[in-house]
């Protein structure tokens, strides 16, 4: 191995990230809010952390990063998944796509049309900020399990594998939590918490737009945020160059801001404050797609 080639600042953070989660874990018999928000930061900065194992980062190295991130801190999504829904995701014409950008948030509107009433408020609730934090840890975890585990009895063996390899690692996570004092219900309630965060980067990432170089937002946050999200917040530059490390999207951005924000159509937010000043309780778009179908052959300069 290059020592050279070694993204020190990706693996030193990995290090911290780890040794906060068990000090918070140990930390229940002294302080159990302060335990609670230190486990559940870690599993937010954890998942962050994967996001970049899986661009490949901090080694050239894919099979070490996963064997450095794949615990799942956060216990719901297996990191091999993770890693083939996001790469899936990046394919930019697919964005905001229902059924082929596995990250999207809308529906189908001939299926919206087809819901009952309890099921359409959930959706639109999940809609507004406050419904991304507080419903969107279950029902994207619960969707994306059952979506799994369909798979699975449907044969699929890449994903049983994935889900192997996760279950090794909550025998890890479960290990250590055997002998740290938080009880379960505390850890998941961290769980929830560090996905609720999770869940503010990504609750306006990605607009349904016609030109589909027009869907990825830039939120120029440089606060404690930005750090946790590894200035993910920076995204249209981080699809745009999805191999340069965390560290250096800022930089990148402020190099060619009149080109990014001409790329993405003026898709801009000053920080997470206005985020949450204008969508906590207010829902940014609707749920069935507004502009479906999405057009997948782009057009020149598009893309």
């Amino acid at each position: 191995m290059n020592l050279r080639n070694v993204e020190w600042p990706t693996l030193l953070l990995l290090v911290l990230t780890y040794l906060v989660w068990g000090i918070g874990t140990l930390l229940w018999g002294h302080s159990a809010l302060l335990s609670i928000l230190l486990t559940a930061v870690a599993i937010t900065q954890h998942a962050s952390l994967q996001h970049e194992a899986l661009h490949g980062h901090p080694f050239r190295n894919a099979r070490l990063n996963e064997a450095l991130v794949f615990a799942p801190l956060g216990l719901f999504i297996p990191y091999r998944r993770f890693r083939d829904t996001h790469l899936q995701h990046h394919f930019d014409p697919n964005l905001t796509d229902p059924y082929d950008d596995p990250e999207s948030h809308y529906q189908d509107p001939a299926q919206w049309a087809r819901i009952g009433t309890v099921q359409r408020a959930l959706w639109v609730a999940n809609n507004t900020l406050a419904g991304r934090m507080v419903l969107g840890p279950i029902l994207g975890n619960f969707c994306s399990v059952r979506s799994d585990f369909q798979a699975m009895v449907r044969g699929d063996v890449s994903i049983r594998q994935a889900w192997a390899r996760h279950v090794a690692g909550l025998v890890l996570v479960a290990a250590w939590l055997y002998v740290a004092p938080m009880p379960v219900w505390a850890y998941l309630l961290a769980v929830w918490l560090g996905v609720a965060l999770l869940k503010v980067r990504s609750f306006l990432e990605h607009r349904a737009h016609e030109a589909c170089r027009a869907r990825t937002v830039v939120i120029e946050d440089r606060g404690p945020l930005a750090l946790l999200y590894l200035n993910n917040n920076f995204h249209v530059v981080h699809h745009m160059h999805p191999q340069v490390p965390w560290y250096e999207l800022p930089g990148l951005y402020a190099e060619r801001k009149a080109h990014y924000l001409r790329r993405n159509d003026g898709y801009v937010y000053r920080n997470y404050a206005e985020v949450f000043r204008r969508y906590f309780l207010r829902v940014k778009d609707p749920v069935p797609h507004p502009v479906w179908p999405v057009r997948k052959a782009p057009m020149p300069d598009d893309c």
